[in-house]
Formats: C-alpha cells, sequence, structure tokens
C-alpha cells in the first residue's frame, strides 16, 4: 500500500501538507526564516514514533483485556551537531498508571510493538538507537 502527502509553499519557509486522515501545517523557527506557526518536520517524526508504538500498545491492551486508567507514551531523542543534523540516543518512555496493573501483560504490549509491530520504530532502528523505557504509577 503505497502513501502519498503533498506539501504547498504557503510563504516563508511554511508548507501546508495534505496527508492521509488530515492537513498541518510545517514551518520553522523565526531564527531561521520561518514564523513558528506550524509544526517542525524533525519533532513530528518522533511525533509519528509515539503515535505508532502508542496505537499498538493500545490495541494489544484490548485484546488483553487490561485494565489501565492513563497512558502516555513520551520520547526523547538528541540531534547531532553536524549536518545533516539527525537523532540520535532516542528513548520511548511509557507511562501507565492505575490501580490495578497487570505489569507482565503491559511490558509484553510494549516489547511486541518495539519489537514486531511498530514500523517507525522500524525504521529509527536503521539509523540510530532506540530504548524503551516502561514506567507503572510514576516509578
Amino acid at each position: 500500500m503505497a502513501h502519498e502527502i503533498t506539501i504547498n509553499w504557503i510563504g516563508d519557509m511554511a508548507f501546508d501538507a495534505k496527508l492521509p486522515g488530515g492537513e498541518i501545517t510545517l514551518d520553522v523557527d523565526e531564527s531561521v526564516g520561518g514564523t513558528g506557526k506550524g509544526v517542525r518536520p524533525k519533532p513530528l517524526m518522533l511525533t509519528a514514533l509515539a503515535g505508532c508504538t502508542g496505537m499498538d500498545v493500545v490495541s494489544l491492551m484490548k485484546k488483553m483485556r487490561l485494565k489501565v486508567d492513563k497512558f502516555y507514551v513520551d520520547v526523547k531523542a538528541d540531534l547531532t551537531e553536524e549536518h545533516p543534523k539527525h537523532y540520535k540516543n532516542v528513548e520511548v518512555h511509557y507511562y501507565f498508571e492505575g490501580s490495578d496493573l497487570d505489569e507482565k501483560k503491559l511490558k509484553k504490549c510494549v516489547d511486541l510493538s518495539y519489537e514486531r509491530y511498530c514500523g517507525v520504530i522500524y525504521m529509527f532502528k536503521q539509523f540510530t538507537e532506540v530504548k524503551p523505557f516502561i514506567h507503572f504509577n510514576g516509578n
């Protein structure tokens, strides 16, 4: 299945992007010629990673009928100093909160996404290290 996106230049450094499921505006900081009124391309990559693995985990939690009150994913990464600047040392933190968490099964959900299902993590692993971290009830 092919995906297609189209970006249309709207002035300065900004583009309107049309992609499957919606539209977004891309822009850069004023210090590099933009207006700062849109999302930045590189952080959007981290958003794709978080969204991909997060959706995997939720799907697996539903299949396993796991009870979780709150779940979120936090991705942290460093940019290289040299051009082309790219991400290195990517950390994916999974946070689960609830009064009756099945930690073993939730870890399995994360492991399956990380090792098997998340195509964005797979792509990131081609150029950098990606490390998962799991947190239960703030720990």
